[in-house]
């Protein structure tokens, strides 16, 4: 293993510093340019907290296009920087007219920092995850903050030297921080590019909804790898190397991953056999609710309570599921109620079937039908089936519809719901004399 630094090239170092900050730090106009930056900034924050958010609002009002919009609040937001900036070269003008160009290099140096940090900060915005965003915009202000000041070079060198040999691989700090920009610039150009092919997938209609899913994860999938696989390209390491340790991860996620492996398999089996998709509404235990999302490692199944279940891919795959929406969405319910023994089950099968016409999801085609089914001990117990073609809606709500049209109808046809009641007897015993009590009798006899 390497050493990580020379003790001499960092007193090197260490003393160029010095002498850099000595030459221009350590002098009366440092203090004078430090009062005129303090004295910007304030004025900047002052008129930005008064105008800036009515600039952001008078942004959003315009009616410009999409871009142009964004751009224009995006400017307005950086109001306070941009006019701190006007001020900082204002006073560089300012100083230069009255021949005091060696005292304006703080403020140029400034100005180059707050410039460079403006227009990054302007760039990265096109990025939409924040932290990304974020992530990009610090590295590449402080790139050009150790570019502006002359440190760029030593800082280059200083990373390259902080490193460590493993076998034929030299690994340095400046390696690492080249893969960590580069993987992160690819993997957001992967993602960004794989979104822009989904969309394009989800026009086709003529795929299934499984199939729109599937062809959009394996082309993230192919995005990202080919993102990692340039990086490592790009920071120097053999790929030929890596045939051990990607065995060595192989057996691991064996053993040690086998629940996760598990569910990404499952996932592309459910995508390639059009068991179930988006929309579906399924039927899992005690989960009942629509497909709202197939995920890498689990389902979304929304109920109609606003609850979403995360249903690993495998228990779809080993469990009993009832998909009421696989081939058709035509789906058979049922209430079952009793009448009277003094009613007629002829006209009380037709009321049936025509209450339940009446509730709004019931189809016409098929039919409802009402079907005698049991002769009850004080009730006749009848059947009533009825369709919908839209599970998806709810089933318990379309029921109690029905059940509701049905007591109507009932009641005003004359025909008697029974309910169970029972009689209570009570027999009133006859009064028997009192016999005096053994003690009483023994006493009376002495």
């Amino acid at each position: 293993m390497e050493r990580f630094i020379d003790p001499s090239e960092l007193e090197a170092h260490l003393a160029t510093a010095l002498a850099w900050a000595e030459a221009n730090l350590l002098h009366w106009s440092t203090a004078f340019q430090a009062g005129l930056l303090l004295t910007a900034f304030l004025i900047a924050k002052l008129i930005a907290g008064r105008f800036g958010n009515r600039a952001v609002e008078y942004a959003a009002n315009l009616t410009l296009p999409a871009r142009m919009d964004s751009a224009l609040q995006l400017l307005a937001k950086q109001s306070g920087a941009l006019i701190f900036l006007l001020l900082v070269w204002l006073s560089i003008g300012v100083l230069l007219q009255i021949t005091w160009p060696s005292h304006t290099y703080i403020l140029r140096l400034v100005a180059s920092l707050t410039t460079a940090w403006i227009v990054i900060s302007l760039s990265s915005n096109i990025i939409r995850d924040p932290t990304l965003s974020r992530l990009i915009a610090g590295v590449a202000w402080i790139v050009a903050a150790l570019n502006i000041v002359g440190l760029l070079g030593p800082t280059v060198e200083a990373l390259d030297q902080l490193s460590i040999t493993l076998g034929e691989l030299r690994l340095s700090l400046l390696t690492i921080c080249k893969g960590v920009v580069v993987l992160a610039v690819l993997l957001w150009g992967a993602l960004a590019i794989s979104n822009v092919i989904e969309g394009q997938i989800e026009r086709f209609r003529e795929l299934t909804p499984s199939a729109r899913v599937l062809l959009s994860k394996l082309s993230k999938i192919a995005f990202v790898t080919l993102a990692v696989i340039l990086t490592l390209n790009a920071v120097g390491i053999d790929l030929t190397a890596l045939a051990v340790l990607s065995g060595a991860i192989a057996f691991g996620i064996g053993f040690g991953l086998q629940k996760v492996v598990s569910n990404l398999v499952s996932g592309f089996i459910l995508l390639l056999d059009k068991s179930i998709k988006p929309g579906d509404v399924i039927e899992l235990e005690e989960s009942f609710g629509w497909i709202t999302k197939l995920g890498a490692r689990y389902v979304s199944v929304r109920t109609r309570d606003g609850k979403e279940f995360l249903i690993p891919n495998e228990d779809l795959i080993t469990h009993r599921v009832v998909n009421w929406s696989f081939s058709h969405k035509l789906v058979r319910l049922e209430v079952k109620f009793g009448v009277t023994y003094d009613a007629d089950p002829h006209k009380v099968r037709e009321v049936a079937c025509a209450a339940a016409a009446t509730a709004d999801r019931v189809v016409a085609d098929p039919a409802p039908v009402c079907h005698l089914s049991e002769f009850g001990d004080s009730s006749l117990n009848f059947l009533l089936r009825f369709w919908v073609n839209d599970p998806e809606n709810g089933v318990a709500n379309v029921s109690g519809q029905v059940m509701l049209a049905l007591w109507d109808a009932l009641k005003e046809n004359g025909i008697g719901i029974p309910y169970p009641h029972r009689e209570v007897f009570v027999h009133q015993a006859e009064p028997r004399p009192l016999s005096p009590s053994p003690a009483t009798d023994s006493e009376g006899s002495r």
